[in-house]
């Protein structure tokens, strides 16, 4: 049995000092007032018109947006079910002359609601798609899923749902210490520990953590095997975007919360929106960007 499904996942420790116990405090404070929600995932793919093509054909996405820029070599498109400014979207990265990367062993899925899965492992079957776990319920469970695989090999976990607002639902990630992980998730990002569900008969604890109740949002979906700690990264899966109302204030409740800052807050050379970056416990990035700065980019698009 996974030690850590069942231990309550504790808070970082922080020192007694007087000056520390203010800075936490203060940034505790931040943690409760700032509106943070998941805003996309970024990830990169070496022909980009195919799979825009795969996500519209054969899982009913819209195309958001798209971007090119000649400068710096890259394409972005973004995809999703509902608008940027209240759902999650999908952002591919298109590097000039880069057609083919390692997704590595970390990564593990996407996953996407649909009242019928069954269905839709029929369209997607019917345009050429590929289907790697044919439609039925989870082991020892009732909630019917499938698997299928766009053109890069990214797999897709199809969950069976009546209704959701928004069925872009999962991004699922292994983790080494699932316990650290989701007090990381909790302290740092500010999310909520959903459930945890261990399955000893396949050695296996998964952890759900968001900004929201899973059948209304998307969540990052925390997989623990037993006795494994490490996982290859590769050089497809990039990132989530989260939005922050302060980028500032945020990376010091990164720091009082003993997060790692990889990218200092300030705005983007040519591009003026606010980020910063951090990573997890296992090395998985997370990008916080300005809220009133991603309305910004949005109204400039849409122009």
């Amino acid at each position: 049995m996974l030690a850590s499904a069942s231990r309550v996942a504790r808070p970082f420790t922080i020192s007694r000092r007087p000056a520390v116990r203010a800075m936490a405090s203060a940034a505790s404070d931040w943690l409760k007032q700032d509106k943070r929600r998941m805003l996309h995932v970024v990830y990169r793919v070496g022909d980009m018109q195919k799979h825009i093509d795969w996500y519209t054909k054969l899982l009913g996405m819209k195309l958001l947006r798209y971007r090119d820029i000649p400068e710096g070599k890259y394409s972005n498109a973004f995809l999703g079910y509902n608008s940027e400014e209240k759902g999650f979207a999908l952002e591919l990265t298109y590097n000039y002359g880069v057609d083919s990367y390692d997704i590595g062993e970390g990564f593990g899925h996407f996953g996407v609601a649909a009242p019928d899965v069954y269905k839709l492992a029929e369209t997607i079957r019917g345009g050429g798609g590929k289907i790697t776990r044919e439609p039925g319920p989870v082991k020892g469970g009732a909630t019917v899923i499938a698997f299928a695989e766009d053109p890069t090999g990214y797999k897709w976990e199809l969950i069976q749902r009546a209704k959701t607002e928004e069925p872009l639902c999962q991004v699922m990630l292994r983790v080494g210490d699932l316990e650290k992980s989701q007090a990381w998730y909790r302290d740092v990002l500010g999310m909520q520990v959903l459930r945890t569900r261990d399955n000893p008969e396949y050695k296996y604890t998964l952890g759900f953590v968001g900004y929201g109740p899973e059948e209304d949002n998307c969540v990052i979906e925390l997989t623990y095997n037993y006795g494994r700690t490490e996982y290859s990264k590769g050089n497809a899966y990039a990132q989530v975007a989260l939005s922050t109302d302060d980028v500032y204030k945020t990376a010091e409740q990164i720091r009082a919360a003993g997060g790692t800052i990889t990218r200092e807050p300030g705005p983007v050379p040519g591009i003026g929106t606010k980020i910063l970056a951090c990573t997890d416990p296992d090395g998985y990035k997370y990008v916080f960007v300005d809220s009133e700065d991603f309305l910004k980019e949005l109204e400039a698009a849409a122009k």
